[in-house]
Order: structure tokens, then C-alpha cells, then sequence
């Protein structure tokens, strides 16, 4: 494998293990200004071979080699004055826990239980690895930022691939849409307002718990048990409606009650660092009533019969009637495949329920009204299958764009090693005799810069 992928594996499983603590400060390493310590190869190690039982203790050679070369990484950063502000540590380590809790259903008792520390604990655990982490990503987009690829090269990158070792590449579609969210009638709104109204001159007049009533009331079930606390943002975390109110609070101060796509919001302002912000929230979205499903299906269904009649064309149909806020409608519908950046799906990477919708579609057709769930909101579909290749062998005339992202990667990969080999050549690098034998350490062995 190369490199670049190497590093990334130990970056992910350097903050996945974190929190243990180190036991015994022994330095295993030396790498320029930096130390590695026997506990965090041990630690790695221990959680490599829970994944995978089979690795036996020489695997421990292949961690430090990763290790180093992720210091390297750091004392690189250190020399070009590259660094992470506590802003931006703490928004990241912030988005992690809320990763990690929603992945437990907001749990903080099976958190406890997992890491053997709360939440808060765990945060200021993860602040020195997670600042490490981002150094080393940083310092690494920069070295390789400005590559580029030309045509002759990508060229040249596909004819030296033996002819039997070209890609299978498998079947693919591009497909558009036309996504839109439940409409909503009037009298479900004004409900909801009315409640939120209600809760909020509880909290404004009465006196009582902001965090108690969010935990009853609220309808973002993540944050709702946890007292609607959102953590720390900065801006561009949220939408601009609920972001504009939340910067205008001050510590302690109550909102007026904001619309959002998502609902009907009061928040209340909590700490501000600089330019970010940590809030807690009250959510109470309108009741979606059956009524409101159907005729929102009716609505897409006449769509689907102007495009059937040629008296509207389907990306002016997006900009007409599709949501605004998803990924597609700034790209004339077409969904973007998130592993790639292109516009291609393998057919097993869709979604099932679009998967099921466009297996029997021929280029150019419209699908049935695919009806989902995405960021707890029911939505509704109109798909257009654009393209379908079948399983094929890679080429130039077909899939150049392909062939180009797999050229670029690989130049990306040459830079990096020979900017690596030149790094450690002049790094002064010092191993623990323990480690001096593993075949793959030896290449830094007695390195004086």
C-alpha cells in the first residue's frame, strides 16, 4: 500500500484509541523534536489485532514505521510554523463526540460504559491527538496541494499498465432528481409555533430549566437528551437563519423563536470563544399529517407528467420545484457520488430505495415517486436514470476521467515517498533497541541529518 494510505490508517486509529492514558513514558523513538512513546505503539497494536486476530507482534514494526512517519509530519509542521487554533481543535474534537454519541443514540451512559469516561472527560482527552491529527493533514495537503496532471500524462499513466492487469470496472449509472420535503400545511405550522411559544414563556416568565424543558419538548432527539445542547460551532455549522440568531445572543440570553427548514427553533447562547459559539436548543417541528404526504406526491406527480409531455425539461423542473438546500439542485439534479466526487454510482453504492427504482428505468426514463428518510425529514424523489454502462474493462475513450483521478492519485503518492526519503535524510531519527531488527525500520537506522 502506499504511503498516504498508511498514514491516514494510523491517524484514524491513533484518535480511536487515545484515552487510556500513558502508563510508562518510555520513548521508543526519536523523530526530530518529536517522541513516540512504547504505550502508544502498544495501544495501536491492541486495537489493530482486536480487528484482526491474526497479526502477530511483527505487525508492531509496521505501526512505528507509520508512527514515524506521522512525526515526521509534525516536526515538518513545525519547522513551517503550521498550527491549529484552539478555535478550530475544539470545533473538530466537538464534531467528533457528536459523531460518535448520535452513532450511540445519545447515550451517555453507554459512552461511560465504552470509554470509561464521559464525554466531557473524553473531550480533553482527544484535544492533544486530534491537534496532532490535523497538524499532520495539514502539512500533508500543503506538500501536495498544487499537483497536477496533464493529458499526456494520464496518457502515459494508462499504457504502462499491463493490458491483463487493466480494471474491471463495474456497471454505473448517473442519475438526477427532483427532492422535495413534505409540504406542510398552514395549520400544522401555527401549531407548532404555538407550542414552541408556550415553552419558551415557560422558560422567559416562569423561571423554569431551559435543559429540563428541551429534554421534554424538544424534536432533535440528539440534542434533546442532552439538554439541547449542541456543542461548539463556528460559523458555516448551521443554517444561516438559526446562525444569524445564535451570533446576535448574548451568554445567557434567550432567542426569539427562529424558522429553519427544520422547524421552529428558541435557543439560548452559552459561551462564546472567538468566533465560535456553543448553544443548547429547542426544536418543535409541525406535525407531518398523511394528508400532507399525499398531496406533496400529487405535486411531484405533476411534475413528472410536464416532463412526460415534453413541456418542461428536467433540470428546469429541479430549479422550479426542487428543495434548494440539497447537494443536487445546484447541479442541475444530478446526485454526486460522495467516495468519488464524480457523478458516477456503482449500482451497489445507491441508496436501496433508488437502487429499486432505477434497475428497470431505460436512459432518459422517470421514475415512480421514491418516498425517504434523510436527516429525519420525509422526502420524495422524481429520479431520471441519465446514464448505465455496463461491466467493462477500463479504457482511455471510456473512462478517462477515471483513468485521470487514478494517475493523479498515483503522482500525489510518487511526490510524497521521495519527499519522505528526503525528510528522513535529514531528520535526526533514533530507535529503541527493541525495534532496531523489524525490516522495515531499517531504513532509519543511523540517520544524522
Amino acid at each position: 500500500m502506499k504511503r498516504l494510505f498508511y498514514i491516514a490508517i494510523i491517524l484514524s486509529l491513533h484518535i480511536t484509541c487515545m484515552g487510556q492514558g500513558i502508563i510508562l513514558e518510555k520513548v521508543v523513538a526519536q523523530v526530530g523534536s518529536e517522541e513516540i512513546f512504547y504505550t502508544e505503539v502498544q495501544e495501536l497494536y491492541g486495537y489493530a489485532k482486536a480487528q484482526n486476530p491474526e497479526y502477530d507482534e511483527g505487525f508492531q514494526c509496521q505501526i512505528l514505521d507509520q508512527l514515524i512517519s506521522s512525526k515526521l509530519l509534525v516536526d515538518q509542521a513545525k519547522i513551517d510554523s503550521i498550527f491549529v487554533t484552539d478555535e478550530e481543535l475544539n470545533a473538530q474534537v466537538d464534531r467528533r463526540l457528536q459523531y460518535i454519541l448520535g452513532q450511540m443514540g445519545g447515550d451517555e451512559e453507554q459512552f461511560l460504559e465504552y470509554y470509561g469516561k464521559t464525554p466531557l472527560e473524553q473531550r480533553e482527552e482527544m484535544r492533544e491527538p486530534m491537534r496532532e491529527k490535523m497538524i499532520q493533514e495539514r502539512i500533508q495537503g500543503e506538500l501536495i496541494r498544487d499537483i497536477e496532471i496533464t493529458p499526456n500524462e494520464v496518457i502515459a499513466f494508462y499504457d504502462q499498465i499491463p493490458s491483463d492487469s487493466l480494471p474491471f470496472l463495474p456497471a454505473e449509472v448517473e442519475i438526477a432528481e427532483v427532492s422535495l420535503k413534505t409540504i406542510i400545511s398552514e395549520e400544522a405550522k401555527s401549531a407548532a409555533l404555538t407550542k414552541l411559544e408556550k415553552v419558551r414563556d415557560r422558560i422567559i416568565n416562569d423561571g423554569e430549566s431551559f435543559a429540563d424543558l428541551a429534554s421534554l419538548f424538544s424534536d432533535d432527539p440528539g440534542s434533546g437528551r442532552n439538554g439541547g445542547e449542541l456543542g461548539w460551532g463556528k460559523r458555516g455549522s448551521y443554517v444561516p437563519e438559526f446562525e444569524a440568531m445564535g451570533y446576535s445572543l448574548k451568554p445567557g440570553e434567550i432567542s426569539e423563536i427562529v424558522e429553519t427548514q427544520f422547524g421552529y427553533h428558541v435557543m439560548e447562547l452559552l459561551e462564546r470563544r472567538g468566533n465560535s459559539i456553543k448553544l443548547r436548543h429547542i426544536l418543535v417541528k409541525p406535525e407531518v399529517t398523511q394528508e400532507d404526504i399525499d398531496y406533496t406526491k400529487r405535486h411531484l406527480d405533476t411534475v413528472k407528467m410536464k416532463i412526460i409531455e415534453d413541456s418542461l425539461a428536467f433540470d428546469i423542473a429541479v430549479k422550479r420545484y426542487g428543495d434548494d438546500d440539497v447537494q443536487s439542485f445546484s447541479n442541475a439534479g444530478r446526485l454526486l457520488n460522495p467516495d468519488t466526487g464524480d457523478t458516477f454510482w456503482e449500482t451497489g453504492q445507491l441508496p436501496y430505495q433508488l437502487y429499486f427504482a432505477i434497475e428497470k428505468l431505460e436512459v432518459g426514463g422517470l421514475s415512480e415517486i421514491v418516498e425517504m428518510e434523510e436527516r429525519g425529514e420525509k422526502v420524495f424523489k422524481l429520479l431520471q436514470l441519465q446514464t448505465r454502462t455496463k461491466p467493462h474493462k477500463a479504457s482511455l475513450e471510456t473512462d478517462f476521467t477515471k483513468i485521470k483521478q487514478y494517475a493523479k492519485e498515483s503522482k500525489k503518492n510518487e511526490y510524497f515517498n521521495s519527499w519522505m526519503e528526503d525528510k528522513i535524510k535529514s531528520t535526526l531519527i533514533d530507535i529503541s533497541p527493541k525495534y532496531r531488527s523489524c525490516p522495515n525500520i531499517l531504513k532509519y537506522q543511523d540517520v544524522k541529518p
